[in-house]
């Protein structure tokens, strides 16, 4: 069913009820590696390959790539034809090979090594876009940043707390009106919500701890 945008959407209680219950479900894959005790390069690296790959793969190609190459200087050493074959089957291995290696260099020649904890600059990376360049900052260095993927554009949307049409005009309305606090740990709540419970397509709304707060914004179908 579709609903109109809700209006004065309780964005304080939403958050606490889904903090309450996400933890039961599967970590993002990034959080997974940055509970890990992560550098900010290893989560730089593991959010570039995890984009347009499934989140088993990542693992399974970041563990590799990784163990190999955990800084800078080793990943530069690297050929890129040896990079492809540590990360394949991520999706674009090809590409990703080449920006890893590109971007190693940078590091070693502008920033001494270390990845910048600077969005502008981290968004010069070859390969880089706001959502990777967020999540460094959130999961690599703990800084407060609004990092919005397909799930927290959806879900946001989905709400009514936002009425946006891109994921990029997401983030921008986020940032004016989510509160601050709630930045840092926003999309890996609803990273896990969106896998589990709020699906793209028939999402699990007999499931959903937020179900009797939801427009369902767009939803033609639940289970």
């Amino acid at each position: 069913m579709s609903s109109p945008k809700a209006i004065n959407f309780d964005i304080d209680r939403f958050v606490a009820t889904i903090q309450k219950a996400y933890r039961n479900w599967d970590a993002p894959v990034v959080t997974l590696v940055s509970n890990r005790g992560a550098s900010p390069f290893d989560i730089l690296v593991s959010t570039i390959l995890s984009l347009r790959t499934k989140d088993e793969v990542t693992v399974e190609a970041t563990g590799r790539i990784l163990e190999k190459a955990d800084t800078p200087e080793k990943m530069a050493a690297l050929s890129e034809e040896t990079i492809a074959k540590l990360i394949y089957p991520v999706g674009f291995y090809p590409t990703k090979a080449k920006q890893l290696k590109k971007i190693s260099r940078i590091l070693i020649d502008q920033y001494k090594s270390e990845v910048p904890a600077d969005i502008d600059k981290l968004l010069e990376l070859p390969g880089v876009g706001r959502k990777t360049a967020n999540l460094v900052l959130i999961e690599g260095f703990g800084l407060d940043a609004v990092c919005v993927d397909t799930h927290v554009h959806r879900i946001s949307n989905r709400i009514g707390y936002v009425k946006t049409k891109t994921a990029d005009k997401t983030e921008f309305a986020l940032r004016e009106k989510l509160p601050r606090k709630y930045w840092i740990y926003y999309n890996e709540m609803l990273v896990a919500f969106g896998q589990v419970i709020c699906r793209p397509i028939s999402p699990w709304c007999s499931r959903c701890p937020v179900a009797e707060m939801c427009p369902q914004i767009g939803v033609d179908r639940t289970r």
